[in-house]
C-alpha cells in the first residue's frame, strides 16, 4: 500500500499558527517578538498583565483597587448562573475583573493606566469595570497624572443589564472633570474595542492610538449593514480603515507603543512651573 502522508501535528505548547498568515510559530520567538507574528506583523491578543510589563517602566507599576469583584444584582441565568460565570473567569484569567488598575511611569511621566482583559467575559463592562476606570480617572485627577486606557472588549456586559450601562455615564464625567483640569487622557484601541466601550470611554481620548488590523467599531458589520442598508467596504472595521476617515489619530505598532505614549504624554505634560502636575 502506497505510504499516507499525514497532516503534521505541531504540539500546541510549543508552536502557535498564525490565523492570518497561517505561519507556524515558535511559542518561545513568539513572546519574544511581543506576541506579534514574525511573518505578517499579525498582533496577537494580550492579557492585562502583559500589557502593562510592556508600557509601565520597569518596576512602577502598584495596582490599585484589585479586589473589587462583580456582585450579581440580577440574579441573572442564562446557560450558566451569572456568580458561576464570574467564578470560571476568575479561574481562566486571574484576574478579579475585566480590567486592571494601577500608577506607573510611561517613559519617566507619572501616570494611571487602566488595561482590560480580553480573556475575562470578552473584556466585558460591568459595574466593577465602570467603577474601576471611574476611579482611575479620579486618581489622575487627585495626583495631577495622565491616565492612560487601553481598550480590548466586547462591550457592556448584558449579565448585569442596565447597570453596566450606566458605566458609560459615570466614567464620562469622570473624564470630564479631567479634561477641565487639563490633565491628558490618551485612548489605546486593541483588537477587539466594540460596543458600549468605543461608544462611551474610548472614543474620548485626547488622542487615540491603536494597534495594527484591531477591530474597532460599535456593532457587528452584518448588524451594520443591515441597519444602514449598504453594502459596507471590507475591512471598515480595522483600525486603518478607521484611521483614514478621521477617528483615530496613529495606529502604532506593539513595538513601538511605550516609546509612542512616553513622547505624547511629554508632550502634553505641563511646564515644569506647574506644580500642580505629580512628580
Amino acid at each position: 500500500m502506497p505510504f499516507a502522508r499525514g497532516r503534521k501535528e505541531f504540539p500546541s505548547h510549543l508552536w502557535t499558527q498564525c490565523p492570518t498568515c497561517g505561519e507556524m510559530l515558535f511559542n518561545k520567538q513568539l513572546v519574544r517578538n511581543l506576541n506579534v507574528c514574525l511573518k505578517c506583523d499579525h498582533h496577537f491578543k494580550l492579557g492585562a498583565r502583559e500589557r502593562l510589563e510592556l508600557i509601565a517602566d520597569k518596576g512602577s507599576f502598584l495596582e490599585i483597587d484589585r479586589e473589587l469583584s462583580s456582585g450579581d444584582p440580577l440574579g441573572f441565568v442564562d446557560s450558566t448562573p451569572y456568580p458561576a460565570r464570574i467564578l470560571a473567569a476568575q479561574t481562566k484569567s486571574g484576574e478579579k475583573d475585566a480590567i486592571v488598575c494601577g500608577t506607573a511611569t510611561v517613559g519617566g511621566v507619572p501616570s494611571v493606566l487602566a488595561v482590560m482583559d480580553f480573556d475575562f467575559i470578552g473584556g466585558s463592562m460591568g459595574s466593577v469595570v465602570g467603577e474601576k476606570i471611574t476611579r482611575a480617572a479620579e486618581r489622575a485627577l487627585a495626583d495631577r497624572r495622565a491616565l492612560i486606557v487601553v481598550s480590548a472588549s466586547g462591550g457592556a456586559r448584558m449579565q448585569e443589564g442596565t447597570l453596566a450601562l450606566m458605566q458609560m455615564a459615570k466614567i464620562i464625567g469622570a473624564l470630564a472633570r479631567l479634561g477641565e483640569a487639563g490633565l491628558p487622557f490618551v485612548s489605546v484601541l486593541t483588537d477587539p474595542t466594540t460596543g458600549g466601550v468605543l461608544a462611551s470611554f474610548a472614543s474620548l481620548g485626547d488622542v487615540i492610538l491603536a494597534e495594527p488590523d484591531a477591530l474597532v467599531g460599535f456593532s457587528g458589520a452584518r448588524v451594520t449593514a443591515g441597519t444602514i442598508g449598504e453594502k459596507l467596504p471590507k475591512g471598515f472595521q480595522r483600525s486603518e480603515f478607521v484611521l483614514a476617515h478621521g477617528f483615530i489619530d496613529q495606529v502604532v505598532p506593539r513595538s513601538q507603543l511605550k516609546e509612542r505614549l512616553a513622547f505624547l504624554l511629554g508632550a502634553l505634560r505641563p511646564a515644569a512651573r506647574d506644580l500642580r502636575w505629580s512628580l
